[in-house]
């Protein structure tokens, strides 16, 4: 133990104590194993070596697994082979200690018990460790070391040993995995618009999509201008607007409508981001709201708008620069302390990799997407991503995007669930006027006429659902997507 955890202890009026350890356990597990072969693939899923406490229960553990793993028996005459003669485990000669370890053993029935308090065990004696190391840190670290690196250092370390801690998984039985689909048909029959997704406020996107599914990687990109931001943000909006939570036996919340949403504007800050949500829901431009170009009911407006939004289940994490890990991090803690049913990143090409800036840009987004998907997967929350496009889509005369349009393609077409664009033909419109008066610009007016207001989603991959074209209306003035209203629901026009 370090000198100053021993100093702490000494003011404090503790004494040093052993570490954490069951020392029969690991024995009487080892022997089970060394009498029945069986018990190792009771335990080896998620017992390591390294979760031993006594270093030669460590070594001879690693010994059996290397012999089964080999299709070889392992027992106390095969294990003795791989030590010299003249070895010694606790002042005896290592053949009688392997046989007093299967003399000793416990029963395959208690097994997997025997394993899970050593796992438990050594878990425990890591957060000792971490523990220690926070307080020496603490202590020594030199002035110019931010607290805020050793507090993100810890929290990755804690939740490595969380990562790693996870011994649930393995093969579910195929009646699981049906009562699983079961209680998603009869949740998706019990919410708003009888979807098995979160819905994003949008009608014909649900419709299409059925809604935001659990676990899915979602890529939403564009080329700028195009309003990538506004549509994630309305869709956050309306996830956080229509949150419907119902208490749990044990006194847990449980969403039953919409979700607590967590956002990282990694280029925009949080001020900005909640200008631009006030701006769509209050029906007034974002850039007369910067600059102060309202009169006084649109300020009441605002301020009423304001209130309203004050209880949404929406967080901002505005940082920028944050990698992988940390964003991982992050999200785990927002989870725990507040819940959590929807993520957004916007965008994903600010992330970093977990290590130091890689040369290698695709391989560090490889890294950034898997990590995203596991980490949807791991929250059970869909993440929607931005991403931006490569500069090809405007050498084409139809400048809508596709697949081989996403920067490092590869890894984000690949690791994505869903990946959705978003086009307007009015954006590129604008560029081609010509000169008024003329007769190709009455051509042009009345082309525009056809395009104003209007935006494309296209859904270029979809794992459980089809492809396709979705039509929505933009308000460009306040940034808002909406649902457009379709020709047969419109008034008939007088001729």
């Amino acid at each position: 133990m370090s000198s100053t955890v021993r100093r702490v202890e000494e003011q404090s009026g503790t004494l040093t104590r052993n570490a954490p350890h069951n020392m029969e356990a690991e024995r009487q597990l080892l022997g089970a194993m060394l009498m029945n072969n069986e018990t190792f693939f009771r335990v080896s899923d998620f017992l390591e070596p390294p979760h031993f406490f006594i270093e030669q229960h460590k070594l001879i553990y690693e010994k059996i697994g290397q012999l089964i793993r080999a299709g070889k028996i392992a027992s106390p005459i095969t294990l003795k082979t791989f030590y010299p003669a003249d070895y010694q485990i606790a002042d005896m000669p290592v053949t009688q200690y392997l046989l007093r370890l299967a003399a000793e053993a416990t029963t395959i029935i208690n097994a997997e018990d025997y394993g899970h308090i050593i796992h438990d065990l050594a878990v425990r004696r890591d957060l000792i460790r971490i523990g220690e190391d926070m307080v020496n840190i603490a202590f020594d670290a030199p002035i110019d070391m931010p607290p805020r690196a050793q507090i993100e250092d810890a929290e990755r370390r804690l939740f490595s040993i969380a990562e790693s801690g996870r011994y649930e998984g393995g093969f579910h039985s195929f009646s699981d995995a049906l009562s699983e689909a079961i209680d998603m048909a009869a949740a998706a029959y019990q919410r708003d618009g009888h979807l098995s997704g979160i819905s994003t406020g949008l009608n014909d996107l649900d419709k299409t999509m059925g809604g935001l599914q659990r676990s899915d990687l979602i890529i939403l990109a564009a080329r700028p201008a195009m309003g990538k931001t506004s549509l994630v943000t309305n869709i956050a909006f309306n996830v956080a607007n229509a949150y419907e939570a119902a208490e749990q036996p044990d006194g847990s919340l449980k969403t039953v409508n919409g979700g607590v949403v967590g956002f990282f504007s990694l280029e925009m800050s949080s001020e900005q981001l909640a200008t631009r949500i006030l701006a769509e829901q209050s029906g007034i431009s974002s850039s007369d709201i910067r600059r102060g170009s309202i009169d006084e009911s649109q300020f009441a407006t605002l301020a009423a708008v304001a209130q309203r939004m004050q209880t949404l289940p929406l967080y901002i994490d505005h940082t920028g620069g944050i990698s992988i890990a940390q964003l991982a991090a992050r999200a785990r803690r927002l989870k725990r302390q507040r819940g959590l049913d929807m993520l957004v990143v916007d965008y994903l090409q600010l992330l970093t990799g977990s290590g130091k800036r890689s040369d290698n840009r695709v391989q560090e987004i490889t890294e950034i997407t898997t990590g995203l998907k596991a980490l949807a997967k791991e929250l059970a929350v869909p993440i929607i991503a931005l991403s931006q496009l490569s500069r090809q889509v405007e050498s084409r005369d139809d400048k809508r995007p596709q697949l081989s349009d996403l920067r490092e393609s590869g890894s984000i077409e690949q690791d994505a669930d869903v990946v959705l664009f978003i086009y307007r033909d009015e954006y590129y419109m604008q560029s081609k006027m010509p000169k008024e008066g003329t007769e190709e610009f009455f051509k042009w007016q009345a082309e525009m006429e056809q395009v104003t207001g209007k935006a494309e989603v296209i859904i270029g991959k979809q794992r459980h659902g089809p492809t396709g074209t979705v039509q929505l209306a933009f308000d460009s003035s306040v940034t808002r997507f909406s649902d457009l209203a379709h020709d047969e629901y419109m008034p008939e026009r007088l001729e």
